[in-house]
């Protein structure tokens, strides 16, 4: 059996696609934006000189442009992965981003392929704008499990602050300080917004509807309450953060029990396909005879419908709410 030479061109320009955009984005960025470095991309730019205005002013630019690029064209579908995953690429970048990589994908499939120009076309898009949404996606899903992680530390590490006596202000500049990236910047963020008058409370609320994150919610809604009514803010943390880490805890224990659910219905999902695939190379005219029946297309429309119907359904079974 040998796998045709056309399905490896693509295979490897896809992959090509996905590095090419991850250094494009360290090279314009630095590596400091890499959620691998153990020094903050808030306290790097206030090292390099920059003022701590002009270093708010950029980070809430990057927090927030991709929420107003929601506005433009099929963008809505990547704006919420991108604003997750805090890419730094404007939406109009990120939009030339995919049309670049679309245009360097065409060329790739033109040289390495004789397919018909139109196939080409279609494969390059999907190249192109299909690599740039992974690379968002799995950045996104990469920051959000770092920040659940780094968040129960935080919130110790503010109830120590707060037991010796310092201020909840100074609580947050500790965190900014102390913990790495994506939590540092974030919690960055919010000291230097309170630090210029803006409501603590009113600042994380808006971290947590921006990212989504419950946990977040529930220590805005903390800060709220001890704003307004009083109270012993060290203890109501110190119980947060066990709450937090217990839902961490059954978060992962019901990812592990999901886990073979899961894969289970990947595979289900992909082994049809696969076989399909398998089936054209090993014997491409397996088919032949079964191609010219009436019954040939409403099968395969309804055995498409099945495989999509199954992936909505195994989806479903494993999306259990912690």
């Amino acid at each position: 059996m040998q796998i045709p030479t056309e399905l490896i061109v693509y295979g490897v320009i896809f992959a090509a696609v996905l590095l090419l955009v991850e250094g494009v984005y360290l090279t314009v960025f630095g590596k400091s934006i890499s959620l691998n470095s153990r020094v903050n991309r808030r306290l790097e730019m206030l090292d390099k000189g920059q003022g701590r205005e002009q270093v708010l002013q950029q980070l809430r630019k990057e927090m927030t442009q991709h929420m107003q690029g929601r506005k433009l064209p099929l963008y809505s579908l990547l704006s919420a992965k991108a604003q997750k995953a805090n890419i730094a690429f404007t939406p109009a970048q990120l939009i030339g981003v995919m049309i670049a990589f679309s245009l360097l994908a065409y060329t790739g499939l033109t040289l390495g392929t004789g397919a018909q120009t139109p196939v080409r076309i279609v494969c390059a898009i999907a190249i192109g704008f299909g690599g740039v949404f992974v690379w968002v996606n799995q950045k996104a899903k990469k920051r959000m499990a770092l920040i659940e992680e780094q968040l129960p530390d935080a919130v110790e590490l503010m109830v120590r602050s707060l037991r010796v006596g310092h201020p909840f202000s100074s609580a947050l500049n500790a965190v900014a300080k102390e913990v790495p990236d994506p939590l540092g910047s974030e919690m960055g963020v919010i000291a230097d917004e309170s630090a210029y008058g803006r409501d603590v409370g009113e600042a994380l609320k808006s971290m947590a509807e921006r990212l989504d994150m419950q946990d977040l919610r529930f220590l805005a809604v903390a800060v709220t309450i001890q704003q307004q009514s009083g109270g012993n803010l060290a203890e109501v943390l110190h119980g947060l953060a066990k709450v937090i880490r217990a839902r961490f805890k059954l978060f992962r224990r019901v990812k592990a029990i999901t886990a073979e659910a899961k894969w289970s219905g990947m595979f289900l999902s992909i082994f049809p396909i696969g076989a399909l695939i398998m089936i054209n190379v090993i014997q491409p005219t397996y088919f032949d005879e079964v191609k010219e029946t009436v019954y040939f297309i409403p099968a395969c429309v309804v055995v498409a419908g099945f495989l999509i119907a199954n992936i909505f359904v195994m989806k479903a079974l494993v999306n259990i709410k912690v």
